[in-house]
């Protein structure tokens, strides 16, 4: 170790505190869970990510303040054969992020589903409603783009769950939802703009 680190073994108080979250992703198939902790955790995009066959698991540790917090993502397959899977993913998670595509509108009817399930085994966790492939959401009928977006607000304020609308090929808004997972979790204040127009990439977690 470089003497540079100020690094004091005899002092506990110059350590570090590490902190492990563990947040569980979940919903249908090919949704983009897979792609955005990738993304997240790489800082890559690849679409030709092979599905998610059972459970995925990612790291990524971050430092704030005298802290690092390491992220332990769980991601769940979306086929419903894996759902035996799912305490894997939600038991002792901090956060659930119950993802589903802006552009297919059944896989946002299939989180009541998730959600009651995975409340079964986790009722502590912090939900989080996560539509992904906002670039394909925008190129939707305004009335379409409207009607997907009264029933996510429905659903999140149903679930008191963030909302939070992401892009992974065009990196909106990913970091922000971890850093919103933080904020959370450890009830810190977030300074992240909020963003509550329709057609907008959504972004609501202030009065959850």
């Amino acid at each position: 170790m470089s003497s540079s680190s100020h690094y004091d073994s005899g002092n506990s108080a110059s350590r570090k505190n590490a902190v492990v979250i563990k947040v569980g992703m979940i919903g249908d198939a090919q949704i983009g869970k897979t792609s955005l902790m990738v993304k997240y955790v790489e800082g890559s995009f690849d679409e030709d990510y092979i599905q998610t066959l059972g459970v995925n698991f990612m790291e990524k540790t971050i430092s704030i303040r005298d802290t690092d917090i390491t992220f332990s993502i769980w991601d769940l397959g979306g086929q419903r054969e894996f759902v035996n899977m799912l305490p894997l993913v939600s038991n002792d998670a901090v956060a659930i992020l119950y993802m589903f595509d802006l552009s297919r509108k059944s896989t946002l009817n299939s989180i009541k589903e998730w959600f009651r399930q995975a409340k079964g085994f986790n009722k502590n966790a912090i939900p989080f409603l996560i539509g992904t492939k906002y670039d394909m959401f925008v190129q939707l009928s305004q009335r379409d783009q409207e009607e997907i977006t009264i029933q996510a607000r429905r659903f999140a304020h149903a679930m008191k769950a963030s909302l939070i609308f992401c892009s992974t090929s065009e990196n909106k808004n990913i970091f922000n939802i971890f850093k919103i997972v933080i904020s959370k979790a450890f009830d810190l204040k977030c300074t992240i703009p909020e963003i509550t127009a329709t057609g907008e990439p959504l972004l609501i977690y202030k009065n959850v």
